[in-house]
Formats: C-alpha cells, structure tokens, sequence
C-alpha cells in the first residue's frame, strides 16, 4: 500500500495560501500573495523538484485543483510535465465533470481512498490545507512535509486553524535552506500524549 503526503509551504504563523505569486489566492481580501518568493533558492528548488519526482499521483482539494488546472497544462517544463502526466484527484462534492486531463474526482476520502493507496506508492497533495485536515482527521495521512519559511503575515488561511488533535515524529533530518526556510519531514505517529507534568520528571 502506498503513502499520502501532504506537501505544503508554510509561513511560521501557519499560513499556506497563496505562496507562489501575487494572484495566485487573493480569496478573503489576502494581500501577501507571492511570499516565498523573496527565500527561493536553487538548493530550495532541487528539495522540492526532488519530492515532486517521487510522486505518482496527485491529491488536491478543490481550490488548489482549480489553481494548478488553469495553470500548469499550458506549462511544460519539469514540474509541469510530471503534474500533467501522473493521475489526479481531486476531493470535491460539487465539481461535475474535470477539465484537466486524467483527473478523477474523489467524493468520499475515507471510501474512495484506500483504492487509490494500493494503486500508487507516493500520492502527494500540494497545499490544499483543508483537505490535509480532512486527511488528519479520517486517519489517512502518512507523510507531512512543511517548508517553513522564516516570515509571520498574520492574516490569510492557516494550516492548523480546526485541526483534529494528533502526533507526528520527525522521518528525516531537518534541512536549512539557503535564506532560512526549513523543510521539516514528518510522519504520523497516532494520538498526542497529554497530561504530562514536566515537573515530575526524572532528569
């Protein structure tokens, strides 16, 4: 059975949205489209275009899935030839009929996906942080891969904002990148453990 990650660009205030460019979200009044920009590297390039070549398949949430579908068929570099290649899903109740080609619209995550784990080896979602929630919270998310970037906005849709308690260990060392950004590997590593006085422990 394969893997989901979560794969996301993060600020340290827990923002997702709109990191890649000025219009790429501007829902909700947001006015700091384009924030990562100002940290890309080329060593921050080759860690995330390592990560997308692991990928299969693709999982995205509904407003993610319109974004990349109104942009990335009409591009055809690396990034763009694997995204328009591999299988997509999107998590909708509402979308009829996909325009991007070899898509498959997911109704029901908890039914529906299990098939698609034993189909592929690394399915990967790209922001779309309310479907990472929805993940978390039905128990299906394997793999969470943060980029954090060294910026606070204050404003705009956070990650963790609802989010079912649960635990992650760190899978791999974490890795500074060039202007500050980390990216930070995590596996899911089932419930928290509460309740713990510091106080009273040995050492």
């Amino acid at each position: 059975m394969g893997i989901i990650s979560a794969d996301l660009f993060l600020t340290l205030d827990g923002v997702y949205q709109a990191p890649g460019g000025p219009d790429e979200d501007p829902s909700g009044g947001f006015p700091f489209g384009g924030w990562q920009g100002a940290y890309w590297s080329d060593e921050g390039g080759d860690v995330v275009g390592a990560d997308i070549s692991r990928l299969d398949a693709l999982l995205l949430g509904r407003r993610t899935y319109d974004i990349f579908a109104a942009y990335w068929p009409q591009h055809d570099d690396e990034i763009g030839a694997k995204f328009n290649a591999v299988p997509k899903f999107v998590a909708s109740r509402t979308l009829g009929e996909p325009g991007w080609a070899g898509t498959t619209v997911v109704r029901d995550l908890a039914a529906e996906l299990g098939a698609v784990k034993d189909r592929f080896e690394e399915i990967h979602v790209i922001g779309s942080g309310e479907l990472t929630r929805a993940l978390i919270a039905e128990g299906l998310l394997d793999r969470l891969h943060l980029y954090v970037y060294p910026i606070v906005l204050g404003r705009g849709r956070r990650l963790f904002d609802g989010v079912v308690p649960a635990a992650f260990r760190l899978s791999e060392p974490a890795r500074t990148l060039p202007k500050g950004a980390v990216s930070l590997v995590y596996e899911r590593d089932g419930e928290p453990v509460t309740g713990i006085d510091i106080g009273e422990l040995d050492g």
